[in-house]
């Protein structure tokens, strides 16, 4: 094949085109102010939630710190792929590069599998703290802390450093459309002109391993701290674990499930509007929730916050 044939079959290094959330839509507009308030909202919730651990030290324990990494994947994570977004609607673009492509799709690949890691560190910092009290700071000690929350991020990196190169060395069709608000590894696949078939079953064996290892550790965390309530005979410590536990348990149902229908389910539950709302919810949605459930019931942060607010306005009169 020549190379004026190969060019004429292949992208080769083109832009590649997004399809987004905008061309959807009937008000397009509109739903671009929507999503830069959410945006806004993401930033500054989980901003002033980091700032809030590292400047109280009562807010100086392996749970925060684990709750302060957690908002800063979540900061990193919308701003990976919001910003380009509401910037292509702005200026009437929708291109993106093909290195851009790869680097939006590794730091994206990188933070979920980062984010499914800590999740799970969480659910082991939780048993720890109800089911082995006493043992709790020794176990659970900075030097333990750090190297588990250094571990997420190595092992979300590995998921990036696999997928993204062999997604991104796959020769790509004539058509330059991406049906998706940002380059996620199957949409980009779908433009793929060879047989991705043992691509995609190898993508899935190692997102079925990035799951399997994080739901066993919370799964099994959780099971004992069901068992250590049940025989608690503290109405008081009943209420104050179940409520940590539940706030915890939602971030890991919203965030596994939609990571579940996106890379577990076969193709032919997925059609290219689904795909957007799932991403919508799990890349826009959680990390402007993740704050709001770890802060509203939580005494010490709101604590924490009403110290800091009451603070400033003592120093502003």
């Amino acid at each position: 094949m020549d190379n004026s044939t190969w060019a004429a079959n292949y992208t080769g290094q083109l832009d590649f085109i997004l399809v987004g959330l905008f061309s959807q839509s009937k008000h397009p507009a509109l739903l671009c102010v929507v999503i830069f308030v959410i945006f806004l909202m993401a930033l500054s919730g989980n901003s002033i939630l980091i700032f809030l651990i590292h400047s109280n030290a009562h807010l100086q324990t392996p749970m925060y710190f684990f709750i302060s990494q957690l908002s800063l994947m979540d900061v990193m994570y919308i701003s990976v792929t919001v910003p380009k977004m509401l910037m292509d609607q702005v200026m009437g673009v929708n291109e993106i590069s093909a290195p851009e492509c790869g680097m939006q799709m590794f730091l994206y690949l990188t933070l979920v599998g980062s984010e499914f890691f800590l999740l799970a560190a969480m659910a082991y910092d939780h048993f720890v703290a109800i089911c082995h009290p006493l043992r709790y700071s020794t176990l659970m000690t900075h030097t333990v802390c750090h190297l588990l929350v250094s571990g997420c991020w190595f092992l979300g990196s590995v998921d990036g450093f696999m997928l993204t190169p062999v997604t991104m060395t796959f020769p790509f069709c004539k058509t330059r459309e991406i049906h998706h608000f940002f380059c996620e590894v199957p949409a980009v696949m779908k433009l793929s002109c060879s047989d991705t078939s043992l691509y995609e079953t190898l993508m899935y064996l190692c997102c079925v391993l990035m799951l399997l290892i994080p739901v066993t550790v919370i799964s099994s965390s959780y099971s004992f701290i069901l068992l250590t309530i049940h025989r608690m005979n503290s109405a008081e410590g009943r209420k104050k674990a179940f409520t940590t536990c539940s706030s915890h348990m939602t971030v890991v149902i919203l965030f596994f499930g939609a990571a579940v229908y996106t890379y577990m389910l076969p193709s032919s539950y997925h059609t290219p509007e689904k795909d957007m709302i799932v991403s919508v919810f799990y890349t826009i949605l959680t990390p402007v929730l993740n704050p709001l459930i770890y802060s509203l019931r939580n005494k010490d942060v709101t604590g924490a916050l009403k110290k800091m607010l009451n603070m400033g306005s003592v120093t502003t009169l």
